[in-house]
Parts: structure tokens; sequence; C-alpha cells
């Protein structure tokens, strides 16, 4: 029994250091975005009182840049990629769960083996045609290249395989089609591992700096990130509080939506992984 503990004790000691290296960035960042720049790397005896700091750094934060326009289009940017690869994946894992028809295997170890390619290897030929067609510093840009997932069409593809034939036998017996199936009855059931995979496309995509430097020219199509370096750039580097005002504004939406739907991500990657 004292072994047992013990081992519980480093085992949650272990937790509690690999969490505390986790939280410290953002709690500098925050601690950062509260103070003036001589107390940030210093303190200086005479820095003005941390509510001027907050004010001075949040405001010139949301004023000096156009940190609103960043972050609209941010959620249009992954709205928009988080609909189409919810709409694709969803259909295809179902193919590939519930049909079968020659070359389904090779299909899905197709899909398997997109996970292993990075981004940057597709990177060029990707530009170039975006180039060819116009696409370049647009919204459009941005999405095209991730309309669908190969992470995703795996993760729905682990949850619909274990979904039961039976029900979806009766439902072609009363009428129903296959999109209709999809609709009505796949989709409702699928809400926590959709869920699961919408915090990481949204996290992902929100958080890119790669692609959208290399697509967005113009600083009114700036994502989030990409903004935070046209904020840098005309600040000079070298003020930090407002820049981390930003980041902190920046990083907000993702921890309050990870917060909501805490229990939803864990219950969806346990269902995912659990027959």
């Amino acid at each position: 029994m004292a072994r047992f503990s013990l081992r519980q004790i480093l085992a949650h000691a272990v937790l509690l250091g690999g969490a505390v290296l986790m939280i410290y960035p953002f709690f500098w960042m925050w601690r950062a975005s509260t103070q003036a720049p001589g107390q940030i790397f210093g303190s200086l005896h005479d820095a003005p009182p941390i509510l001027t700091s907050i004010a001075d750094n949040y405001t010139r934060a949301l004023f000096d840049s156009p940190l609103p326009r960043f972050m609209l289009n941010g959620v249009i940017m992954t709205g928009g990629i988080l609909l189409f690869q919810i709409l694709t994946t969803v259909t295809c894992a179902y193919a590939l769960a519930k049909f079968d028809f020659r070359g389904r295997r090779l299909i899905f170890a197709i899909v398997l083996i997109s996970l292993s390619v990075p981004a940057q290897a597709t990177a060029l030929p990707i530009f170039i045609v975006l180039a060819k067609i116009g696409l370049l510093d647009t919204y459009t840009g941005v999405i095209v290249p991730y309309l669908t997932s190969g992470f995703a069409i795996f993760l729905f593809h682990q949850f619909i395989r274990s979904f039961p034939d039976e029900i979806l036998l009766a439902a072609r017996l009363d009428g129903m089609s296959e999109v209709e199936i999809v609709i009505r009855i796949i989709l409702p059931a699928m809400t926590p591992a959709i869920a699961a995979f919408s915090i990481f496309s949204i996290t992902f995509h929100w958080n890119d700096l790669y692609w959208p430097m290399i697509v967005i020219r113009s600083i009114d199509l700036a994502p989030p990130t990409l903004g935070l370096l046209f904020f840098r750039g005309q600040e000079g580097g070298d003020s930090f509080g407002p820049l981390m005002a930003c980041a902190t504004l920046v990083t907000a939406p993702l921890i309050l939506l990870f917060l909501a739907a805490q229990r939803r991500f864990v219950q969806g990657v346990t269902m995912t992984g659990v027959k």
C-alpha cells in the first residue's frame, strides 16, 4: 500500500511539474501585459502603477493596431476551414467505415500516409497554383489547402466504424437516403468526436503563422498571428507590454473555448479510441 501511495505521489509530482512548465509561459505573458516596460525585465522605482500599465498596454493593443480586424479575419478563416473539413471528412469517413467497395483499404492507407506528410512539403506547388488562378492574398487562398483533413478522416472513421449497423439498416428500410442518415443519425451521435476535432482544428489554424505568412500580403486580411508581426514591426520590436497584451487577447479565446468544451473534448477522444 505504501509503495502504491509513493507511486501516486511521484506520478502527481511529475504531472504537476509538467503543468507548471506548460502554464508558466502564459502566466509570464499575462504578467508582462500588465506591467510597464521597466518592470518586465527589471523593476524601476519610478515605474507607473500596475492599473495605469494595464490600461496603457491594452489600450495601445486595441487601438494602435487593427487587432479587432485581425481577430475577425482569424474567425472567418478558422471557421471556414472547420466547416469545410467537417463536411468533407464526415462523409469520407462514413463511406470508408460503412461501405464495402474496391480500393477502400488502399484509400484508407493513403489517408494514413498523408498524416506523415508535412505541410511544408506541399506548400510550394499549392502556392504556384494559387498564384496562377489569382487567389493569393485572399481568404480563399488561406482556406483552400485545408478543405479536408486526413487526421479528421481517421478520427471519425474510428468512431463511425463502431456505430451499430442495425440502426443504419433500419433507417434504410424506413426510406432514408445515405445523406439523410449522415445528417440525421451520424452527425448528432458524433457530437463529442466533432467537438474534439474542432478543438484541434481551431487551435492549429488560429495559431498558424506559416501559411498565412506565405499567402497574405495585405494587413487588412492578416489573421491574429500574422497581425502580431505587423504590430511588432510598427512598434519597432521594443514595446513588450502592448505586444504581450495583444498576445494575451489573441490567446484568451482559445483558452475559453477549451475550458467550455473540455468535457466534450475528453469524451470525444475517449469514444474514438475505445470500441
